[in-house]
């Protein structure tokens, strides 16, 4: 029996952060084309949303990742890896994802994407958990700063893949550490490379 999630962020909530996000992004890359990378498991929902609130154009690219397990030399360990990733050669890249926890799996797609020599390369997310953060990677846009014990909805899911289909984001136990971020921390931390 499936548990009924407490609400974090509500429906109302998210569509004026995401409208937010949109505004800041079109006026940092205003007079500019952008392409916007998004990792489609947990970045489906959240990206198709903050697409249509960017009002200068876009070209949108969608990347899979999978975690692996494998044996090498005796030793187990667990990589990441990627479907095909774009080549954005001198492109203005903005890479999507709705939750930023660890930040491994983005990193090594930042770096991935790096590779390929993009104009600049800015991250944006829905929800950054810094607290849980293991790796040096720090969003230019984020819609809310917090962490809880388990996010679902807006395209979040709980192990077993449910709860992606919610209009709202949800705890599903414990009590949760989440605050809204207002004005300026839409955009904040570091560009990843580069330059507008």
């Amino acid at each position: 029996m499936k548990v009924e999630p407490r609400v974090v962020y509500s429906q109302s909530g998210l569509d004026a952060r995401v409208a937010a996000m949109g505004r800041a992004i079109s006026r940092d890359f205003a007079g500019k084309d952008l392409d916007v990378v998004i990792l489609v498991e947990n970045g489906f929902v959240f990206g198709a949303d903050l697409v249509r609130a960017i009002k200068i154009p876009v070209v949108c690219h969608f990347v899979r990742s999978e975690l692996r397990d494998i044996e090498m030399a005796g030793y187990a360990r667990r990589e990441v890896f990627f479907s095909r990733a774009p080549v954005l050669k001198g492109r203005n890249v903005l890479l999507v994802d709705t939750l930023l926890r660890t930040g491994i799996t983005l990193d090594f797609l930042v770096k991935r994407i790096q590779e390929t020599a993009p104009r600049s390369l800015r991250i944006a997310v829905l929800v950054d958990a810094p607290s849980d953060r293991r790796v040096d990677l720090k969003p230019d846009y984020f819609g809310f700063a917090g962490a809880s014990n388990q996010l679902v909805g807006y395209g979040l899911a709980d192990r077993q893949g449910h709860y992606r289909n919610l209009s709202f984001v949800g705890s599903l136990k414990g009590s949760s550490s989440v605050r809204s971020v207002r004005g300026k921390g839409i955009k904040a931390g570091r560009r990843v490379s580069g330059s507008r």
